[in-house]
């Protein structure tokens, strides 16, 4: 069997790529088993020197890297390139934080006895990763795995395959054991065959559904489950902003950076009814000028959507509000082929009796509502199965502080949008996912602390 990889923005095939059969994954599975005791025995600090040279190798390899990645994804080149560069940045935080948090800490003298927590790798674990990003939230995991001293068992997604090929290939370069990471190649039957391993622990990167079942496939385990899954995020622009062109912008590029291909992506906008025409305005003359086309042109913002498959479903919410009396406002359609385009789409008039206000819609569409005060406004933004991300707007600090606190959701921006850092966790709640990454909280992640009680004899 092969997998077949094609160009979101030509329809025509890169390569194909042999799958992985059960067979296969066992025989992968046993090698990283076999070389786990070997590698928790390389300290912290060479784990460490090698994922320093594998940062190193993300930069000086961008520009090839970007072209994989935009050829197989759809997204914009300059886009592809700043995502590596990205990534490079965030490895940083667990290159600089890893050794601390992993030394083993002594936290009580009672008596006779000293009291220590120690902390040891899970495992084998599962990296079964997303195609919108695959380097960014592919380090969110395999970086801090292999540095607690995991073996990694990495799924790409079959429309990101040729870069977590890649992946592989920087991590042997930069000294990592070719049997601590190895590739599982396949589509989903691929990774419910991963399911059925008897893995130390399973970390995934997509869909509310597939993270679901994920869970309960693998709860008799009682192995640790790690789920980024997808959002319906909110942005609220107060009547109290500098300048309402320049959050306008700001949402615009939260909405439509990546196609909306992102699961922190701004899916719906809620401004105050005081300054919503103008914020209006400012957001429909910025998006007139977001443009379409080949990933590999000069100027263009907008690449593929990566899934053939998604174009109906993004033409679906279109009509559905459209029925229900939204306004479109701007684009609303498939462009027709080569390759699979959909036009920007802003529209207004919505309401949450529309999908597109309710449902994830992880393409280049937003709503556009109005609100009367702070209240409906924190009432529309809860108003979600979703809890990932939220955005605030307003030159009043106070003011936005009170209103994120009033907010569920993992993470909240005040004056900004769609960012991730490492410094910071990275959690959903709700349908938005289980467990974190990032910050020291995503390096206790990858490990299972011991308590140690020492006592001298006399």
């Amino acid at each position: 069997m092969s997998l077949k990889i094609i160009n979101p923005a030509t329809e025509e095939l890169i390569k194909e790529v042999p799958t992985d059969t059960k067979d296969t994954l066992k025989h992968k599975f046993d090698s990283l088993r076999a070389a786990l005791p070997a590698w928790k025995k390389t300290s912290v600090r060479d784990r460490i020197l090698m994922m320093s040279k594998f940062a190193d190798l993300l930069r000086e390899n961008k520009d090839r890297l970007a072209q994989i990645l935009s050829d197989e994804m759809g997204k914009p080149l300059n886009e592809a390139l700043g995502e590596i560069k990205a990534s490079a940045v965030k490895t940083q935080f667990f290159l600089q934080e890893s050794e601390k948090h992993l030394r083993k800490e002594k936290v009580n003298h009672d008596g006779s006895t000293e009291e220590y927590i120690a902390y040891e790798p899970l495992g084998v674990i599962a990296n079964i990763s997303a195609w919108n990003y695959p380097y960014l939230v592919g380090v969110n995991i395999f970086v801090p795995a292999l540095i607690c001293g995991n073996a990694v068992f990495y799924k790409p997604s079959e429309f990101s395959t040729l870069t977590g090929i890649e992946i592989e290939k920087l991590l042997i370069e930069a000294g990592f054991p070719s049997s601590i990471f190895q590739l599982a190649i396949g589509a989903k039957e691929v990774g419910q065959a991963l399911l059925e391993l008897p893995l130390d622990g399973y970390f995934f990167t997509g869909s509310y559904a597939t993270g679901k079942h994920i869970a309960t496939t693998v709860a008799p385990k009682l192995v640790p489950v790690g789920l980024e899954l997808g959002g319906k995020d909110p942005l609220y622009v107060t009547d109290q902003v500098i300048s309402l062109k320049e959050t306008a912008e700001s949402a615009l590029s939260g909405a439509f950076y990546n196609n909306g291909q992102s699961c922190c992506s701004v899916e719906r906008i809620y401004v105050h009814e005081k300054v919503y025409d103008e914020f209006l305005g400012h957001f429909l003359e910025a998006a007139s000028k977001l443009k379409v086309g080949n990933p590999n042109e000069k100027g263009i913002t907008q690449g593929a959507i990566s899934r053939f498959e998604h174009l109906n479903y993004l033409q679906n919410q279109v009509t559905d509000a459209t029925s229900k009396g939204a306004k479109l406002e701007l684009g609303g359609k498939i462009i027709k082929g080569p390759g699979y385009f959909f036009e920007p789409t802003v529209l207004t008039n919505v309401n949450h009796q529309m999908d597109v206000m309710k449902e994830e819609s992880f393409g280049p569409i937003i709503g556009i509502q109005k609100v009367v005060n702070d209240e409906e406004a924190i009432k529309l933004m809860n108003d979600t199965d979703y809890g990932l991300t939220a955005s605030v707007y307003t030159s009043k600090r106070n003011r936005g502080e009170e209103i994120m606190e009033q907010i569920d959701a993992g993470t909240c921006y005040l004056n900004c949008c769609d960012r991730v850092s490492g410094y910071t966790p990275w959690s959903g709640r709700k349908n938005s996912g289980l467990g974190m990454t990032l910050s020291f909280h995503g390096i206790f992640t990858f490990v299972k602390p011991k308590a140690l009680h020492l006592r001298q004899q006399h």
